[in-house]
């Protein structure tokens, strides 16, 4: 049975509580000399190996006692201009570190019997908590012991991060009524570092008459009657995680544990198309159809319509896939569509992971095999049990760093997609034009003959937020245009860019999408500036998503992939789920003891 006021108690700290009333617990922050204090946080310690929250294996730690030590695994590294101390965690991940930090500090809370409940819509990346300002000074000296034991930081948001062990830090943090806490985390390379802005806000409420009143805006409540209701709610309302995994319970008032409006309530897939061009079955059949095609057709095809550089991989679906793990923690599924091709390293047993065959999903069979992505991409409706909200992403594309749904879509269901300032030339189509040019012709073509408006820009290449029954009607609404494309074995002038293109503009002039806004760079690797374009990027990490990509055959094609594959490896670093352990080619360090268990 889950106690209401200790959702996990576990027999140290009920021997704890026995022993020593909640007056004397919180005497014992001032008055028992130190050795006896940090007894104390031994036993909290015990109680945060016991209630966890991170699963060993998202952090690739391991669940052998052994590994509690206080300062274990504690590193040195440099974050924003800085010298901090962190613990190193093999399968460190961002969303991770926030569940962890919120998990601590409810855990000292808990453990000490402090008043305290979770807050949801202050507008914060964040997870965040309130207490009693009344209850300050217990709530810095329990904090203080916390950081002595396991070393960590706090902020006032202002920019100046302090040694959370230190009675210094808390008399120059007294004056501010919401603070950041962190207990720093970085993998073995040190490439990730999730420090303050992966950390849990303390909010101090302070007592008017019989009401606590909030320090800051939220979006839900900014006063409640002091002996309101705290009822117990899964932490990971407050700090999102997989759905794989739970993180443990809190403590919360009822209006923050109801959804609202500006949650996403539906769930949001990702499907991918993926080739090996490597493949000598798929490279043989793809030049029996070119060569097919060049002698039937009245003219050779652009040559950009098939050639090596738009098949070439350098095992970037790996990293996309670790991005995803890394920053969208809130994915539902992954379906990944290829022509019968499988990636060796790929976990196909994983949990909401499913590969998708082209036969699957083609309504006329007859128009494989394809070598054509607007031909694919017409056709991803039909994929069996995908989502009526989804991303599709190119394999080129990634999650740069933490974002949300509501990057992609209102909580509405609305989508967003993002234009670009590169124009779609006028004209008519002809057999010169660069098949993505000829796309985006045919794409202004019938929305001109459909909504009588004139569209000029092209999209960014982001993933594109789309929705099943839209990607429908443009089959009812588009025919014979939808056919054509289906049937288009390579880039062709005929082709209609459905899902890059065509569903965003259909969607937004029947009032289903919207102009959204997104932190992005195309990183065109064929330029001469291609690798200062990287090593800005792998330094800064300041795009929500970004697009390596090319679309001519390189000089010097090994020296190219060397550039990619150093940059993903050193962006990427630590290994997702989706790839099996023997294929991972990060070298995983012992991390602490788990910290989100699976569910």
């Amino acid at each position: 049975m889950v106690s209401l006021n200790n959702p996990e108690a576990s027999a140290l700290v009920s021997t704890y509580r026995s022993l020593l009333p909640v007056g004397a617990r919180r005497r014992i922050v001032r008055r028992v000399p130190r050795p006896l204090r940090n007894a104390v946080m031994h036993l909290l310690a015990s109680l945060d190996s016991l209630r966890s929250a991170v699963v060993t294996r998202a952090l690739g730690g391991s669940r052998s006692p052994g590994r509690h030590g206080p300062n274990a695994f504690l590193r040195v590294v440099r974050h924003r201009g800085k010298h901090v101390r962190a613990v190193v965690v093999g399968g460190a991940t961002e969303w991770a570190a926030r569940a962890r930090n919120l998990h601590m500090v409810v855990a000292v809370l808990e453990a000490a019997e402090i008043d305290y409940f979770c807050i949801r819509g202050t507008a914060q990346a964040v997870p965040c908590v309130a207490v009693p300002a009344e209850q300050r000074e217990d709530v810095e000296e329990l904090l203080q012991i916390a950081f002595g034991r396991n070393p960590g930081y706090v902020s006032n948001g202002l920019g100046e991060q302090r040694d959370g062990a230190s009675a210094k830090t808390w008399r120059r943090m007294r004056t501010h009524q919401v603070l950041r806490l962190a207990w720093n985390v970085c993998d073995p390379t040190a490439e990730l570092i999730f420090g303050q802005e992966s950390g849990c806000d303390l909010e101090f409420w302070r007592r008017t008459g019989d009401e606590l009143v909030a320090p800051r805006p939220n979006s839900v409540l900014t006063q409640t009657p002091i002996d309101a209701e705290r009822r117990v709610m899964e932490q990971k309302l407050f700090s999102p995680v997989p759905s794989l995994y739970h993180t443990g319970y809190a403590r919360s008032v009822p209006e923050f544990g109801v959804p609202l409006p500006d949650d996403h309530l539906f769930p949001i897939d990702v499907v991918y198309t993926w080739v090996d061009d490597s493949d000598p079955a798929w490279r043989a059949s793809r030049d029996a159809a070119r060569l097919l095609l060049t002698r039937d057709a009245s003219g050779p095809l652009h040559e950009q319509a098939a050639n090596d550089a738009r098949y070439t991989s350098r095992d970037e679906l790996r990293y996309s896939l670790r991005s995803i793990h890394q920053y969208a923690p809130w994915v539902h599924n992954i379906y990944l569509v290829t022509a019968g091709q499988v990636p060796r390293w790929l976990n196909t047993e994983y949990p909401g992971l499913r590969i998708v065959d082209h036969r699957e999903i083609f309504s006329d069979p007859t128009a494989l095999p394809t070598f054509n992505s607007h031909a694919i991409e017409s056709q991803l409706h039909r994929i069996d049990g995908l989502s009526d909200h989804f991303l599709y992403l190119n394999d080129d594309v990634f999650f740069g760093r933490p974002v949300g749904p509501g990057h992609f879509f209102h909580p509405n269901g609305l989508t967003k997609f993002f234009m670009s300032k590169a124009l779609i030339p006028s004209g008519e189509v002809s057999g010169a034009d660069l098949p993505v040019n000829a796309a985006g012709q045919n794409s202004r073509g019938l929305i001109a003959q459909q909504f009588g408006t004139f569209i000029a820009q092209k999209m960014k290449h982001t993933p594109h937020a789309l929705r099943r029954e839209v990607l429908q009607e443009i089959e009812r609404t588009y025919p014979e245009e939808h056919r054509r494309t289906q049937h288009s074995r390579f880039r062709s002038p005929d082709d209609v860019p459905i899902a890059s293109s065509l569903h965003h503009y259909h969607a937004f002039h029947t009032a289903r999408a919207t102009v959204g806004d997104l932190r992005y760079v195309y990183i065109d690797i064929g330029d001469l500036k291609a690798q200062q374009r990287l090593n800005r990027l792998a330094a800064r990490r300041d795009f929500d998503t970004f697009c390596i990509n090319d679309t001519i055959v390189p000089q010097n094609p090994d020296a190219q992939e060397r550039m990619v594959r150093d940059f993903l490896k050193a962006y990427f670093p630590v290994p997702s789920p989706y790839e099996l352990p023997a294929e991972a080619d990060t070298t995983r360090a012992q991390g602490e003891p788990a910290e989100l268990r699976s569910a």
